[in-house]
Formats: C-alpha cells, structure tokens, sequence
C-alpha cells in the first residue's frame, strides 16, 4: 500500500510520534523474524485475529498483505470461514464483508 492511501490516523500517528512508530515498526519486523512462519501465513493469522476483535481496517491491511504474499482470495475466504466456532457467524459474515472491501479494490 502506498504511503498516501494509509490510514489518516496512521499518517496522523507517524506525523506526530515518529519515534512510537519506528518502536511500533521495529516490533513487528522481529516478531515476524522470530520463527518459521511464512508472511502468508503471518497476516492471514494476523487478519484472523483482527476479524475476532472486529477490526475493520486490521482486516482490510492484513487481507491486502496477505495477498500480496502469495494468498488466494480463497485462502483469506477460507481463513475466515474456519473462525465460525470460534468467533461466531456474524463475526465471520462481518469480516467476510471488509474482505470483499479489498477483492473490489
């Protein structure tokens, strides 16, 4: 994602805590480096997560990451679907619509 298409509040956040940002930043790059997953795998865990806590924009950025590392719009759909018993199906059906969001973009 372009750097004018982030979010104004993350723009926002970047423009008045640079050094929060860069921390914020920095910790991400080493969870990610800290094991054997794949960036796939990560942001489809990643958007997984942000689908239970109802995070609309996580949901947007993840799909699009994972996407972008080799994810099928299959493989987010299915990501999803598969949290039924757990987050319930209007959690899903919920996340489900955000993801379309991002395949009509």
């Amino acid at each position: 994602m372009s750097k004018d298409k982030l979010p104004k509040n993350f723009q926002k956040l970047q423009q008045n805590h640079p050094e929060f940002m860069a921390a914020v930043g920095n910790l991400g790059k080493a969870v990610r480096e800290a094991g054997s997953l794949d960036e796939k795998t990560i942001n489809l865990l990643q958007m997984a997560a942000a689908a239970a806590l109802r995070m609309e924009g996580a949901v947007h950025s993840h799909a699009r990451r994972a996407m972008s590392a080799g994810a099928t719009e299959e493989d987010v759909r299915h990501a999803l679907i598969v949290l039924t018993s757990t987050i319930g199906f209007p959690a899903v059906a919920t996340a489900t619509s955000w993801v379309n969001d991002v395949s009509e973009d």
